[in-house]
């Protein structure tokens, strides 16, 4: 007996560890080497393509105590992520080389799991869990219609990587807002005449398949820098490159995060793009202390694509009526955090699938069980959804979110004494 997981992805990786783990045989379809996706090009598995950073440490933020609830519930990929974690600040950020070397050693040494390089375009038989991505090949998605419907899709982009010493240090300086974290942050100032420059030539500058891109839609979470400079003049500052937490001199701030161990590589924070690779040397150059700036990787843009999991999907990730569940961003959560988690619950109710026992359900007090819920309950303007305390009831007024925030956090782990059964 086993159960199948396409995608070795992060949702596909944590589903096939905890299938695994409980003594069930998994085959893990992944189509690379074969056949890569538009945005990936590293043979292991788990791959990290936009940012490296997997958000707040902090359990008082809503993805830092999904990361504390999925430790609880024993994740592969969380366990990876603190091992190979990087400075950055009160984020959880990592080498990403090293985080997917680590997951794919781990995936690969275990021998209750098969590894098998290629692409699906016909789902197997059996229990399977689809965890394909916001990237699914065109063949997997025609036979994914077959049994959804309707394709849905947003936008997603990726931020550049530039080489630390070729920032300019004298232009520049580490620190990190308000004093806070061990100053993990390169953070490169401009004047107001320096930004009024580089805003007038960003929202001026060439975009990559700009017709395509105007039809489609875009996800909040991952709006191109230049769609939403358009939005007003003031936006980025009151944005991604909002100067508060600093000397009050600065009129912009563009932060920098490392982006691997050794911390020789940095991407630009909140500068997901889809201008054209000569345009963003050209504009992001305009930053002063970027004037030289070396850029290892440009940013990209890529259709994402996920189903109606709100009419499709029980809060399990099943579809409904069938042996087929769905986890990773085609579900409709949106971030890494949120893809492992779905991973996690899909895997566990797989297994109950397999074994014939009762469902595994997440309290709505939980971040999981929250953001399981959102997925499977219907709603007409349905879009992908990040872990926010937004989804949690609260039963107490509290007069502010610091505390509210600790109480909810608490209340939620207080759910995860007993493993074995509903978390409820």
């Amino acid at each position: 007996m086993y159960i199948n997981v396409i995608g070795g992805g992060l949702a596909g990786c944590e589903a096939a560890h905890q299938i695994a783990k409980r003594g069930i045989k998994v085959k893990l379809y992944e189509m690379k080497p074969i056949k890569y996706s538009p945005a990936h090009s590293n043979e292991n598995l788990a791959e990290i393509v936009c940012s490296n950073s997997f958000k707040s440490a902090s359990i008082t933020n809503a993805c830092g105590l999904l990361k504390e609830e999925l430790r609880r519930l024993d994740s592969l990929l969380i366990r990876c992520a603190d091992k190979t974690k990087v400075p950055a600040g009160q984020a959880l950020a990592v080498d990403r080389e090293e985080f997917a070397k680590m997951v794919t050693e781990e995936i690969k040494s275990n021998e209750n799991i098969e590894v098998i390089n290629e692409e699906v375009t016909k789902l197997p038989e059996g229990i399977t869990i689809i965890a394909t991505g916001p990237l699914t090949s065109e063949g997997l998605l025609d036979e994914i219609s077959k049994i959804t419907g309707e394709k849905l899709f947003f936008y997603d982009a990726a931020a550049p990587i530039v080489t630390k010493e070729s920032v300019d240090m004298e232009k520049a300086f580490t620190a990190d807002r308000y004093g806070k974290g061990d100053s993990d942050y390169i953070n490169c100032p401009m004047t107001k005449e320096e930004y009024e420059a580089f805003y007038n030539e960003l929202i001026n500058a060439e975009v990559v398949n700009k017709h395509e891109f105007e039809k489609g839609n875009l996800f909040e979470g991952c709006m191109p820098i230049e769609e939403m400079a358009r939005r007003g003049s003031q936006t980025l500052t009151y944005g991604p490159l909002k100067p508060v937490g600093f000397d009050k001199k600065y009129y912009a701030v563009v932060q920098l995060r490392q982006d691997n161990k050794e911390g020789t590589l940095y991407n630009l924070v909140g500068f997901q793009t889809n201008l054209k690779f000569g345009e963003q040397k050209r504009v992001f150059s305009m930053i002063p202390a970027l004037a030289n700036a070396d850029f290892v990787r440009y940013g990209v843009m890529h259709k994402n694509t996920y189903i109606n999991s709100s009419e499709l999907l029980d809060e399990t990730f099943n579809l409904k009526d069938t042996d087929i569940f769905f986890a990773g961003q085609i579900s409709g959560v949106e971030g890494y955090v949120e893809s492992i988690a779905s991973g996690m619950v899909a895997a566990l109710n797989a297994v109950s699938k397999l074994n014939k026992t009762e469902k595994i359900t997440f309290s709505e007090q939980t971040i999981i069980g929250a953001l399981s819920k959102y997925i499977s309950t219907p709603n007409k303007d349905f879009q992908p959804m990040n872990a926010n305390f937004g989804l949690l009831t609260c039963d107490k007024k509290f007069k502010g979110k610091v505390e509210k925030y600790e109480y909810l956090a608490n209340r939620s782990l207080n759910h995860f004494g007993n493993l074995g059964g509903n978390h409820e």
